[in-house]
C-alpha cells in the first residue's frame, strides 16, 4: 500500500497472538494518486476465482474467498503481517491491557505449523511443560497444517475453564506429545520487583503494557525507600515486547532527558521518525508525567541489564538503548532479533490489516532485525549453556538486516545451544537458581569496590 499512513497515537511492539511485534495504529489512508493496476496478474485472479465458484465441490461464499485471498496476500510478506478479522482485530486492542483469555502461549508459524516462541511465565502453558521450539500439530482432533495463525489463535482462546487437547511434535521426542490445558484469564503482571541482598535492588519488566513506565516508577521508589540502592538490575529476559510508548518510558526513567530512545524507517515518511525520553513519546493522552515523581538518585545507579533469546521487540529497545547511552551493562545471552514495525490500517470499522511498515534502530543506528541485541558480557543460563530458543532468524520468510547483511551467518555460527538432553532445566527467574542473576549483582559489586577506591 502507497498510501500515506496518518499515525493516530496507539503504538506498540507486540500482542500475544504470536511474537511480539511493533505495531502502529493508523488512520484511514489519504487518497493519493493510485499506482498502475497489474492488470495480467488480476486476470489470472478473477479467473481462479471465477473457477472455484463454479467448479469447486461444494459452493463458496464470495467473502470467504476474498477474506482467505486477502490473509494469503499479506502472510505471504513476512511472519508479523497479517488480516485481522473483527474478532482478531479486537483480541490485538484487548491484549494491550495485560489480560485476556487462552492458555499464555506466545506463537509464530514455521512449514504451516504453529510453533511456541515461549510460554508465558505463570500460565496454563507454562505449567503445563510447553516448551519453546514445540510445533503444536493439532488443536484437539482438527490439523493446524495450513490452519491460519489468526485461526489458530482463535481456537486456542476461549472461556475461562474449558479445556483444548494441544498435540505437540517436539525434538527429541520420538512420538507426539499430547497435552490437555485448562484455559485461564491470563493477567500478566507487568513489573515486579524485590531486594535481593541489602543494597543491590531487582526489577523485572515481563511486558510492555499501557500503564507499565508508570508502574515501574512506583516500583523503584519503593526499592529506594527500602533502603539505599548500591546498584539495579533490570530484567527483560523473557519479555516478548509491548507497547512502544511503554518501551520509550522505561528507558526514559533511565536516562537524561530528550535522549534518542529508538528511530524507525521506512517507504513512507510517517514511518521516518525518532522516539525520545520527552512526555510527547512516552505519555499517552494528557496524564500527568509519571517520570517527575521518580527518585533522583535513579538516574545514576549502576545498572545491569539482564537479557536472552526471549527477550524481543520492545525489551529489544530498551536493552539497545541503555546499552548504546552506555547507562547500563548488558548481560545475558543475544536476543532475539525482532527489529520491524507493523502498522495496523483499519479497513472498515471492524477490520484491518497489519502490515509491516517500517524497520526500527538503536540511537547508535544498530539494525537488531534478525540479529539481536549483543551483551556486552555472555552470561549463559547455567553453568551448561543455555536453552535452546526460537529467534526471529529462524523464522520462515523473516526480514532480513539491511544495515549488517552478515548478521543472520554470524548469529547461526555463534551456536543456538547444544542437545536438548545437555540443555539446562527450567529455572525460576530471580529464584535461588538464577546463575545470570547472581553474576549480574557480582558485577554490581565490583563495580562499587572500584567506585570506592577513586
Amino acid at each position: 500500500m502507497r498510501s500515506k499512513l496518518k499515525q493516530v497515537g496507539l503504538v506498540m511492539t507486540g500482542v500475544f497472538a504470536g511474537v511480539m511485534i511493533s505495531l502502529n495504529f493508523s488512520a484511514n489512508a489519504d487518497k493519493v494518486t493510485p499506482a498502475p493496476l497489474p492488470v495480467e496478474e488480476l486476470r489470472a485472479f478473477a479467473d481462479v476465482f471465477n473457477a472455484i465458484k463454479q467448479g469447486y465441490v461444494e459452493p463458496v461464499e464470495d467473502k470467504k474467498l476474498i477474506t482467505q485471498a486477502i490473509s494469503g496476500m499479506l502472510s505471504g510478506l513476512d511472519p508479523h503481517s497479517a488480516y485481522l478479522d473483527a474478532e482478531a482485530f479486537k483480541d490485538l486492542q484487548v491484549g494491550t491491557q495485560g489480560e485476556f483469555g487462552g492458555l499464555g502461549i506466545e506463537v509464530g508459524t514455521e512449514d504451516g505449523f504453529v510453533k511456541v516462541i515461549s510460554p508465558i511465565e505463570d500460565t496454563p502453558a507454562f505449567r503445563a511443560g510447553v516448551k519453546a521450539g514445540d510445533l503444536i500439530v493439532k488443536l484437539d482432533d482438527t490439523p493446524v497444517k495450513g490452519m491460519s495463525l489468526n485461526d489458530a489463535v482463535k481456537r486456542m482462546r476461549g472461556k475461562p475453564k474449558t479445556d483444548i487437547t494441544l498435540t505437540i511434535m517436539r525434538k527429541g521426542e520420538n512420538r507426539p506429545v499430547v497435552i490437555t490445558l485448562t484455559r485461564e484469564v491470563i493477567k500478566v503482571q507487568s513489573v515486579k520487583s524485590k531486594i535481593v541482598e541489602p543494597g543491590y535492588g531487582y526489577v523485572r519488566v515481563a511486558q510492555f503494557q499501557e500503564n507499565t513506565a508508570s508502574s515501574l516508577v512506583q516500583h523503584l521508589d519503593k526499592l529506594v525507600k527500602e533502603g539505599q540502592l548500591k546498584g539495579l538490575v533490570l530484567d527483560l529476559r523473557n519479555d516478548p515486547g509491548g507497547l512502544l510508548h511503554g518501551a520509550v518510558g522505561v528507558a526514559a526513567a533511565f536516562l537524561p532527558a530528550n535522549t534518542v530512545v529508538v528511530s524507525t524507517d521506512g517507504r513512507t515518511e510517517d514511518a521516518k521518525r525518532e522516539y525520545r525520553a520527552a512526555p510527547e513519546d512516552y505519555l499517552r493522552g494528557t496524564r500527568d508525567d509519571f517520570l517527575k515523581s521518580l527518585p533522583p538518585s535513579i538516574k545514576d545507579l549502576p545498572m545491569v541489564v539482564l537479557v536472552n533469546g526471549g527477550s524481543a521487540s520492545a525489551s529489544e529497545i530498551v536493552a539497545g538503548a541503555l546499552q548504546d547511552h552506555k547507562r547500563a551493562v548488558v548481560m545475558g545471552t543475544q536476543t532475539f532479533g525482532k527489529g520491524s514495525v507493523q502498522t495496523i490500517i483499519p479497513l472498515n470499522a471492524n477490520t484491518a490489516i497489519k502490515l509491516t511498515t517500517a524497520r526500527y534502530y538503536t540511537p547508535g543506528g544498530r539494525s537488531i532485525q534478525a540479529k539481536g541485541i549483543e551483551p556486552d558480557i555472555v552470561v549463559e543460563e547455567s553453568t551448561n549453556g543455555s536453552a535452546r530458543r526460537v529467534r526471529e532468524a529462524d523464522l520462515q520468510g523473516h526480514l532480513g538486516n539491511d544495515r549488517d547483511p552478515d548478521a543472520e551467518r554470524l548469529l547461526q555460527n555463534s551456536g543456538k545451544g547444544g542437545d536438548d538432553e545437555d540443555m539446562p532445566p527450567r529455572f525460576e527467574l530471580a529464584g535461588k537458581d538464577d546463575y545470570q542473576l547472581a553474576q549480574a549483582v557480582n558485577l554490581l559489586k565490583g563495580l562499587q569496590i572500584v567506585q570506592n577506591k577513586k
